[in-house]
């Protein structure tokens, strides 16, 4: 994989690198890669692919709603695997799993996103529209991810693992996400992830309550 410079990511990392809101600090990152190989990516790809083959293959599993069924094409091998080795473009220092990763990607919808960027981004775009202003951050998100990957064109996967096969969990991060939008044509991905985490951890407080905390304010006025 590898990394390309794109213009029209770097004005929203600018903005994302470090949103100081008080008590939490959110971040977001957005990077694009090529899915052409480079460095050990083929090796690597091949152990994936392995990785795969010897786990369908030991499996005894027919159920057609089996989710195993899903990776019997060498298409959606090959989806996992560009998306996993995109992942450890992103987490150079942890080790992923593909059999396991794909446990944890579930294919998204623009709208199933930006329902989750409104509830979760909420502050991060208020502090847009007062320092930035102009079009709103969703906005110029998905403006600059269309000119990247033509999001009409785009397969979109979330990566939401459990706190096992979390990169983050040593980071502490109180909520986080990732988002990967794939253009199969092109042969590139994006990569969007945001997290949140307290500013008062270094002054005796708990995750866990601080979390509690913030799911009751986003939640206190959707209907569930």
């Amino acid at each position: 994989m590898k990394f390309l410079e794109c213009a029209a990511l770097d004005r929203l990392n600018d903005f994302l690198d470090n949103l100081n809101m008080g008590e939490r600090t959110i971040k977001g990152c957005l990077e694009a890669y090529s899915c052409k190989h480079a460095g050990t990516d083929k090796k690597l790809s091949i152990s994936l692919e392995t990785e795969i083959l010897d786990y369908l293959g030991k499996s005894s599993d027919t159920d057609s709603s089996s989710p195993d069924q899903t990776l019997l094409t060498r298409t959606s091998r090959k989806t996992l695997v560009y998306l996993v080795l995109t992942l450890y473009h992103i987490y150079p220092d942890y080790d992923f799993s593909a059999v396991k990763a794909h446990q944890f990607f579930a294919e998204e919808s623009w709208d199933s996103f930006k329902q989750i960027f409104d509830t979760y981004m909420c502050e991060a775009s208020k502090e847009w529209a007062e320092t930035v202003g102009g079009t709103p951050l969703l906005d110029t998100l998905f403006k600059a991810l269309d000119e990247v990957v033509m999001l009409a064109d785009c397969e979109i996967y979330g990566y939401v693992p459990d706190s096992e096969a979390d990169p983050l969990q040593e980071s502490r991060a109180i909520w986080s996400f990732n988002f990967l939008f794939y253009n199969r044509k092109l042969k590139r991905i994006v990569t969007f992830r945001f997290n949140c985490f307290s500013n008062l951890i270094a002054d005796g407080f708990l995750v866990d309550e601080i979390h509690n905390e913030y799911d009751e304010e986003i939640f206190t006025d959707m209907d569930i």
